[in-house]
């Protein structure tokens, strides 16, 4: 399937593109999914060159445009300067949904009489490989399909977080295609094992818990207390869901952006059996059903030549397995796919999923060689990149300069309004810091 059509809303136009793209470019033959993108473009911006936006993730499709109020807060900045693809990655938004019953096309079961159709009919490993091709080397081929329908050679990639990961791959793998490339907190390790990034990010995690608790000395004693209560069953999501003082310590994932902090000191102080506490509880957990590929794969956007084998939960430091008070960030334990009532179909999925040997995203000797201008916003202390593999990364890539700051933390492109996106505009386009 090729669609193409095009709509106006305020101050925007938007072109809204279908594309058809492999499953498994290796085996075309195993057949195709959609991919669906957004272009837009301000009403007098319909010449400028092409950037695309790789949404964080895994596992979850990009932001929908808006200039009345702007949303997301940078896209006015951008669209000064570019027209917009806001990619929804395959298996998110309006591309070829992934769910255990939404069709599977290419899904293939060497155990099943007939060829299943969902991943819910089809055994946990043959489900498992078709996870394998959701990663970032397959969105970059997918935005590359796309570029090509819009019959556009070259675009900037802007990738937050997993983005950057993505960005990172297609500098790696196409940077003929790339006329600049943007990173917001997402310069991954590129020569590290799963274990050593996790193993850092709970150290993080650890000085951010500290921290939380100096700031607001009262909740540390609320966390034991609801901890003990997790361990009674007396914690419970609006479902009727039980949250385990494993799953409570993934809170924590809320430090790691700017404003999170004050959202999970006001979660605190809820009466636990309220409704508005399970509400919000539910809010502010990091994993659940509505995109299960964020906690399926979650670990495989760290493996570069690695298998994961739940490295976060292998890394966690004894003294924090000890202490439900020293949070995690995006940290996924295998328990969650006990849990979670939404995610537990998967469990055994998962299981294949972290024993995969996920082939290589990095090659340090293309990147040593690339041309493309780049430039990278590194956040002291990001709870989920660790900085110091962050600028080892910067060192390698001779074209990117690298911003180290401390103002915001991962969400930094979203709560700095224009102000991050504007610099890193400026770095790719030949501007350096004052």
């Amino acid at each position: 399937m090729l669609s193409d059509h095009s709509l106006e809303l305020p101050g925007l136009r938007v072109r809204e593109v279908v594309v058809d793209v492999p499953l498994d470019r290796a085996d075309p033959a195993r057949g195709t999914i959609e991919v669906f993108a957004r272009v837009v473009a301000a009403h007098d911006g319909g010449d400028r060159p092409y950037a695309v936006y790789l949404q964080g993730g895994p596992g979850v499709e990009a932001p929908r445009p808006s200039l009345e109020p702007a949303a997301p807060s940078w896209l006015p900045r951008v669209l000064a300067d570019y027209r917009l693809i806001l990619l929804d990655q395959r298996g998110t938004g309006r591309s070829t949904p992934l769910g255990l019953d939404t069709p599977a096309p290419g899904l293939r079961d060497r155990t099943a009489p007939e060829a299943p159709t969902t991943l819910r009919e089809a055994s946990a490993d043959a489900a498992a490989e078709y996870l394998t091709h959701f990663r970032a080397d397959a969105i970059v081929e997918d935005a590359l399909a796309v570029l090509g329908h819009l019959g556009a050679d070259t675009v900037t990639p802007i990738g937050q977080s997993f983005g950057g990961f993505t960005t990172v791959h297609w500098l790696s793998a196409h940077p003929e295609s790339l006329d600049g490339a943007i990173m917001t907190g997402g310069l991954p390790a590129v020569d590290r094992s799963p274990a050593e990034i996790y193993a850092a990010t709970w150290e993080i995690m650890r000085r951010k818990s500290l921290a939380f608790y100096a700031r607001f000395p009262g909740d540390r004693n609320r966390m034991e207390e609801l901890a003990e209560r997790a361990a009674d069953g007396e914690i419970l999501l609006p479902g009727g869901d039980a949250v385990t003082p494993a799953r409570l310590r993934t809170l924590g994932h809320r430090l790691g952006a700017t404003g999170g902090a004050e959202q999970l000191h006001w979660l605190l102080h809820l009466d636990h059996r309220g409704p508005a506490f399970r509400y919000d509880l539910a809010t502010m957990l990091p994993y659940g059903g509505r995109n299960p590929l964020y906690a399926v794969i979650h670990e495989s956007s760290m493996a570069s030549g690695h298998p994961t084998d739940w490295a976060a939960e292998r890394t966690m430091p004894d003294d924090v397995r000890a202490d439900p008070t020293l949070l995690g960030g995006e940290h996924v334990h295998p328990g969650l796919f006990e849990e979670d009532s939404e995610l537990a179909p998967w469990r055994d999925i998962a299981h294949r999923v972290a024993q995969h040997p996920w082939p290589v995203l990095y090659d340090p000797a293309a990147l040593a060689q690339t041309r493309v201008p780049a430039a990278a916003i590194i956040y002291f202390d990001d709870a989920y990149v660790p900085t110091a593999h962050s600028l080892e990364t910067a060192a390698a890539i001779p074209t990117l300069t690298p911003w180290v700051t401390n103002e915001w933390e991962h969400n930094g492109i979203r709560a700095s309004g224009t102000e991050v996106i504007d610099r890193l505009i400026g770095l790719v386009q030949g501007r350096r810091l004052p």
